[in-house]
């Protein structure tokens, strides 16, 4: 994760704003609570992965004080409690970054109905009841931003992971009637959608010097792209500076699709 530069914009509406994001322990997540605390943000992450989380707050800790809060965000009551609880610790959400997914890989023939189900709920489902939690105090607020991460996988589109692809499609479709929906109040609502960008975990478990080299070719930037990159997007888009757009996706991918 590259540390805050000067070279990078400062966004002064961001300062003391409350600022929720899910699977922020991890991979663009956590590059999204790094970039936010060194704007002045009051952030809250949620994320099952706890030992990764509590070492991000640690490592974050002279910049800002971080709300941490251990989340199964496939446990809707949970999700709500988790919610509840960072309003009442550091005010109404102002900006909600959905987040949390898993590219998991598998086959067409092997995916059960079971499996299918839980796949939504961990790439989906919560984006939406994350959503309905956050209205009523970010309308009471005065309106926010929210911005739901998605990915070019639907748009390429990949193979050998058909439910990842499926929610990740959804979540356009999601962002485009929750921009209609909450516009009223304020809120706006718009989709990043990432290309291939290098996580630990993409490191560890898919990055292969072959998978580099397909990547490369089909990008026009001919470099690995960072989650600081993707998070500096979000940035503007949590940020009063874009306080007329909404109801958009827009693709970080290095040119490729």
């Amino acid at each position: 994760m590259l540390m805050h530069s000067d070279s990078f914009a400062r966004y002064p509406s961001l300062r003391d704003r409350v600022v929720l994001i899910t699977g922020g322990g991890s991979g663009i997540g956590a590059a999204m609570v790094e970039q936010f605390a060194w704007q002045g943000a009051r952030v809250a992450f949620l994320d099952s992965v706890e030992q990764e989380s509590r070492n991000l707050v640690k490592k974050l800790s002279s910049i800002a004080p971080l709300l941490f809060l251990a989340c199964d965000l496939t446990d809707i009551a949970d999700l709500r409690t988790c919610m509840k609880q960072v309003e009442s610790q550091l005010g109404p959400v102002r900006v909600l970054v959905n987040n949390a997914a898993s590219d998991d890989r598998h086959k067409l023939a092997e995916v059960t109905p079971e499996y299918w189900d839980e796949r939504m709920a961990v790439n989906l489902r919560h984006y939406f009841f994350a959503i309905q939690a956050a209205v009523p105090g970010m309308t009471a607020a005065g309106g926010g931003s929210i911005i739901n991460i998605s990915s070019i996988a639907w748009m390429i589109p990949s193979t050998g992971l058909p439910a990842y692809v499926t929610a990740k499609a959804g979540i356009v479709g999601l962002t485009r009637t929750m921009a209609h929906e909450l516009g009223a109040s304020n809120i706006r609502v718009n989709a990043v959608l990432p290309g291939a960008i290098l996580t630990e975990r993409q490191r560890r478990l898919w990055w292969t010097p072959e998978y580099e080299a397909e990547v490369l070719a089909r990008q026009c930037l001919k470099r690995a792209l960072t989650p600081d990159e993707v998070a500096r997007l979000v940035l503007f888009l949590a940020a009063d500076d874009s306080s007329v757009i909404t109801n958009q996706s827009y693709v970080i991918d290095g040119g490729w699709v």
